[in-house]
Order: C-alpha cells, then sequence, then structure tokens
C-alpha cells in the first residue's frame, strides 16, 4: 500500500474516451507530484460479443483500440518523464480493474465519472460507479469538463 511519502502506483483506466483522458491528465499530475508510477490498464469486455461468427474479429479489434489508447497514455506519461506500465485484460471492465488493483498493489484508482457514450454506455452501465463501490483503494473520480 501507499508509502509514508504518498501514492507509490496508481491505476489509470481507459477505454479510449476523451473524458478517460481528461482522469489520466489528473493521474499524471498527481503521479508527477508524489513520485508515483502510472499503471495504465485498458479491458476489452467480450460478454456482448459472445457467440457472434464476427466474435475474434471484434475482440482483436477492440484489443487493437486499446494498444492505441495505451500508446497515448504511454506518450503523454513519457512526455511528463512519469513512470509508467500498461496492460490489457480481457473480462468484466468493473471486475478486472478491482482485481488488477489488488494484484498489483495500487495505492488509487483514477477513472473518469464516465466514458464511452451512445449504446455502449448504455450496455454497460457505470463500470465507475461498480468501481467505487468494489475497491479496495480510494478512487478518485473526475469529471470532463462538458459534465459540469
Amino acid at each position: 500500500m501507499a508509502s509514508e511519502r504518498g501514492y507509490e502506483r496508481i491505476l489509470v483506466p481507459v477505454d479510449g474516451s476523451e473524458t478517460a483522458m481528461v482522469a489520466l491528465a489528473e493521474a499524471i499530475d498527481l503521479a508527477d507530484r508524489l513520485g508515483a508510477t502510472i499503471h495504465g490498464l485498458y479491458v476489452v469486455d467480450p460478454r456482448h460479443y459472445h457467440g457472434f461468427t464476427t466474435e475474434d474479429i471484434v475482440l482483436d479489434a477492440l484489443e487493437q483500440e486499446g494498444d492505441a489508447a495505451l500508446a497515448d497514455l504511454r506518450e503523454r506519461c513519457r512526455a511528463r518523464e512519469v513512470p509508467v506500465e500498461t496492460a490489457t485484460e480481457r473480462g468484466h471492465p468493473s471486475e478486472v480493474i478491482c482485481e488488477y488493483a489488488d494484484e498489483n498493489d495500487v495505492d488509487r484508482i483514477v477513472m473518469a465519472t464516465h466514458g464511452r457514450r451512445g449504446l455502449d454506455r448504455f450496455l454497460l452501465g457505470s463500470v465507475t460507479e461498480r468501481v467505487v463501490r468494489r475497491a479496495n483503494v480510494p478512487v478518485l473520480t473526475v469529471r470532463a469538463p462538458a459534465d459540469t
């Protein structure tokens, strides 16, 4: 867990949305001040595509989208000289986020109040809300400027 000097590992789940990038900016500022490492996580949720004949193609495309989001995250961290680690996982997003936090001894999770828009958001529900309720560490939620 957190050392006497503060947080050492900050988890930032990203989904490719602009609101996730707003949360990332907040996390980078926090990590920079505290000397912490950012852990970027992209979760591919296969539940909505199970049984489709194109399931593998869709999941591969989602993983490529995740690779791009994590590459952007790494670049933003490196520009501020903040240490960074990234991972892509498959599963239910809120469960994977909480499990990753536990398994990697994360001190804090920083995430947007919401991510994707439209049908994806409706289908996924509020991942952030579920993480806030289930996480064993503090969760900092960040609202996008358009939400104010």
